[in-house]
């Protein structure tokens, strides 16, 4: 059932770069709407590549996590390992080498559980959460300036994750719901 399926998107009138950084590339939209309204809209554009969270699972029944500075908050935070996908790498290869990086594991089995998007109102990215199991050891250098926590958290503490400050990234608690929902754990 699709409540939306007579909507027409807007036309694409003119785009521009208007910001550009390392990072980001701002771009200006002037679109025109279905019933003749015009508005601008700005984005961040996208790479196109995309890119994943992984929610390793031991045999333990374990998550592994990672804490990691993250520079927009200026703290750190628990959340799962995650990356882009780097150009000619599938979401499972990529989520392997994340993992590999930033966990020190690899992994067997790979469950694609959804494929998110983030803010798609301003942004164009999409990321691929993946649940990784039958892990081995194996690590493999990351890009991070300083080595990453890993923290090993009982699947059956899963709400618990839920309650801590420092486990706040959309991303990661809605991995742990898809994770709880396809695991029943």
């Amino acid at each position: 059932m699709d409540e939306c399926k007579d909507l027409t998107l807007p036309t694409i009138e003119q785009a521009k770069v208007v910001a550009k950084s390392k990072l980001f590339t701002v771009e200006q939209l002037d679109l025109t709407f279905s019933n003749g309204a015009q508005r601008q809209y700005e984005r961040i554009k996208g790479g196109g590549r995309g890119a994943v969270l992984v929610v390793p699972i031991t045999k333990n029944d374990e998550f592994i996590l990672v804490k990691e500075y993250c520079a927009g908050t200026h703290d750190y935070q628990l959340g799962f390992p995650k990356g882009l996908i780097d150009p000619g790498e599938s979401p499972t290869e990529a989520g392997n080498r994340e993992l590999k990086e930033e966990a020190g594991y690899g992994a067997e089995v790979f469950t694609e559980l959804k494929q998110v998007a983030l803010a798609p109102s301003y942004f164009n990215a999409k990321m691929h959460i993946l649940m990784a199991q039958d892990l081995y050891d194996e690590q493999l250098p990351g890009d991070e300036p300083e080595p990453l926590k890993v923290i090993y958290w009982p699947l059956a503490n899963w709400e618990l994750l839920l309650e801590r400050d420092d486990f706040t990234e959309a991303r990661s608690i809605a991995a742990l719901l898809l994770a709880q929902k396809k695991m029943k754990f």
